[in-house]
């Protein structure tokens, strides 16, 4: 089951489970969110399209944190004429994990109740928010690197020329 929705003025395709980047939200991190601009369901090939939205649906998330995007490096330049500019951006994401698509009338509760085979969701939940706490914790370390025997292969070949 899937469903598309729009999210901050952006549509993404989600199902339960599956974790998406949207732009910024104003919610805290472990806070509950729920979506109710969804523009279509997928329910094993029963397909629901709304107009434009369809009535009574939502999308249940959980925020799992906040973070920032890549460096995107804006260069200007007029040739000849002295003019050069270099700006860059980052944008700012949170992070969803999708608890379920809710039908009319349904609450996250009872659907997680219903669907019990997939009781691994909210311990995903913890276990991503878990790393990303101590990834910010520690930070990387780099691997030494390796250094090439280079002295000892030209020794070799310098000793056999001189037998030859």
């Amino acid at each position: 089951m899937y469903a598309i929705v729009d999210i901050a003025g952006q549509q993404f395709k989600v199902e339960r489970g599956k974790k998406v980047y949207v732009h910024r939200l104003k919610a805290n991190e472990g806070a509950d969110v729920e979506f109710d601009k969804v523009l279509l369901i997928d329910n094993d090939g029963k397909i629901t399209v709304g107009s434009p939205t369809v009535d009574g649906a939502k999308v249940a998330a959980t925020v799992v944190s906040h973070l920032r995007g890549d460096k995107v490096l804006v260069f200007k330049k007029k040739r000849r004429k002295s003019y050069q500019k270099m700006n860059g951006h980052r944008q700012d994401f949170t992070q969803l994990l999708i608890q379920g698509v809710l039908g009319k009338g349904e609450t996250v509760k009872e659907k997680l109740e219903v669907k019990k085979a997939e009781p691994k969701v909210k311990a995903k939940v913890e276990a991503v928010v878990a790393e990303i706490t101590e990834a910010k914790k520690a930070p990387a370390k780099k691997a030494a690197a390796k250094k090439a025997p280079a002295k000892k292969a030209a020794a070799k070949k310098v000793t056999k020329k001189k037998e030859d």
